[in-house]
């Protein structure tokens, strides 16, 4: 409806000079960010132990305030679970993100304030809209609904001050009630705790809607489609949904599924949105179709900093700021947040494809790499080289992971790749010496211990059966939601938890 987005686009005319400044101005608006989180929580215990009153610096604040991991802020939050208030932000923290990363054993608890939550997690939403409206001017976005895909696990109790489940059923939970109107499934649908009942229910009920946009994790919005054309018995999604026009998508790269997706929406109307909102802070959005890069987002209550990788682990690293960033190079994300986190270690890894407007991509983790022989090699590395293979032979890929081959007495270490495809490669041979020749071409120190065989052998690729990372998340209790095959390991806890599995039948 052309009227509609005329409206939208009034009532955001504001706004949208707001973005600009993030492009034009970013250091005037983290400063005051900045000044705004000090302020703010000056008051608070935390912000009393460390003086904030009389912080005037980020110098001073960096001096003051450790950069810390989860480990370091666990004890202030077993606190905020047992309803202490005015501990890391104003008031009382009620809700948390149970933050299931990529299936660690122990989850993470992230604090979720009224603040974080309508001026950074919905205005990152607002905001992915408001900057669509931008790209595509005559969209039809609101003349449907936006199907929506998230919040593994009901709401629970900690105890009668506080609640926590997946940030997108924390979302859910608290969207206001006009929201029904523009998005399916039904809140009850949406907030089901069983993975393949509530992908059953969604199946029956949204084929009935005029779903005109997508939005969740690429991994688990490609299950659920699968079972949309199954159950319809349909070759693709405009037979079903024919107005159906965005993927709104973060959570997963989705570079292993874009071929996919093209195949399951074969309309050059389909556009793809990525956007960075993480438990911890909705950091970016696309806002260019032709660009990977994501607008860093600099006025949701979120002060940035960024950590060289080569500082990880030290006692008390350096951290820059904006106007210190460089393209092309691996930071650690460290951020401040108006949900409560103080020099935040969230975990990701970020690189600049472009400053003034600052445009990140996520480029790894950092608990989630390859350097057992000094090559290197990030996420972001491998899923190019994936990539580039399935290009090549006309394969396609389901999920996949990769992990060292220690060095023996009479061999030499290597990598094995685990992949379920969807399509497989006619050679498999090939396909591992263009992904390697990819890897080698693209990243120097993989190539250096490549070289003539000496340190590095030729990959390993172990074809996965049918199902198997499924079915290893299954097992784990870890459907659906955020939840995130780790893609890359620095040893083999997780593949060779995999490989076992993939000995067996279908759970």
């Amino acid at each position: 409806m052309p009227i509609f987005n005329d409206i939208f686009a009034f009532i955001n005319s504001k706004r949208i000079s707001q973005i600009e400044k993030m492009r034009s101005q970013p250091g005037e608006m983290q400063n005051e960010q900045f000044k705004m989180l000090i302020s703010k929580a000056a008051d608070t215990t935390f912000g009393k132990e460390h003086d904030f009153a009389s912080i005037k610096s980020v110098d001073t604040f960096r001096e003051r305030v450790p950069v810390c991991d989860y480990d370091g802020i666990m004890p202030h939050i077993i606190r905020l679970r047992q309803g202490e208030k005015n501990l890391l932000w104003p008031g009382e923290i009620k809700w948390f993100a149970k933050s299931s990363g990529t299936t660690s054993s122990r989850s993470k608890f992230i604090p979720i304030s009224k603040d974080s939550l309508d001026d950074c997690h919905y205005q990152g939403g607002k905001d992915t809209l408001v900057i669509y409206n931008q790209l595509n001017p005559e969209n039809q976005l609101m003349s449907g609904k936006t199907l929506t895909l998230g919040g593994s696990h009901q709401i629970n109790n900690f105890s009668d001050n506080s609640l926590y489940g997946d940030l997108s059923a924390i979302l859910i939970e608290n969207l206001p009630f006009w929201t029904n109107f523009v998005r399916t499934p039904d809140r009850e649908i949406a907030l089901i705790d069983e993975w393949e009942k509530k992908m059953k229910l969604i199946t029956e009920t949204t084929i009935k809607e005029n779903v005109t946009a997508l939005a969740g994790v690429p991994s688990w919005f490609m299950v659920l489609l699968k079972n949309v054309l199954k159950h319809t018995g349909k070759k693709n999604l405009t037979e079903i949904w024919p107005n159906l026009e965005l993927f709104i998508h973060g959570g997963v790269s989705f570079t292993p599924y874009r071929q996919q997706y093209k195949d399951l929406v074969p309309s050059d109307n389909m556009h793809y949105l990525e956007t960075y909102n993480a438990s911890e802070g909705f950091f970016g959005i696309q806002d260019d179709f032709s660009s990977p890069g994501l607008l860093l987002m600099l006025d949701y209550g979120v002060f940035y900093e960024f950590m060289p990788l080569s500082e990880l682990g030290k006692e008390h690293p350096k951290t820059l700021l904006l106007d210190e960033v460089e393209k092309d190079t691996d930071y650690a994300l460290i951020i401040t947040t108006n949900g409560g986190l103080w020099r935040y270690q969230i975990g990701d890894t970020v690189r600049f494809i472009s400053t003034y407007p600052h445009k990140i991509i996520i480029s790894g983790r950092t608990k989630h790499f390859i350097n057992a022989f000094g090559e290197e090699m990030m996420i972001d590395n491998a899923e190019k080289a994936l990539d580039a293979a399935c290009e090549a032979t006309g394969a396609t890929i389901k999920e996949f992971t990769a992990a060292p081959v220690y060095m023996g007495a009479e061999t030499k270490g290597t990598h094995q790749w685990l992949i379920e495809f969807d399509n497989p490669p006619a050679d498999t041979s090939a396909f591992m010496k263009i992904m390697d020749d990819n890897l080698r071409e693209n990243n120097s120190d993989y190539d250096a211990k490549r070289y003539k065989d000496i340190t590095l052998d030729t990959p390993q690729l172990v074809v996965a059966r049918e199902g198997l990372f499924f079915d290893w998340l299954k097992k784990k209790k870890k459907l659906g939601g955020q939840n995130k095959v780790p893609r890359l390991a620095n040893n083999r806890e997780y593949i060779d938890q995999l490989l076992e599995l993939n000995e067996t039948a279908h759970i």
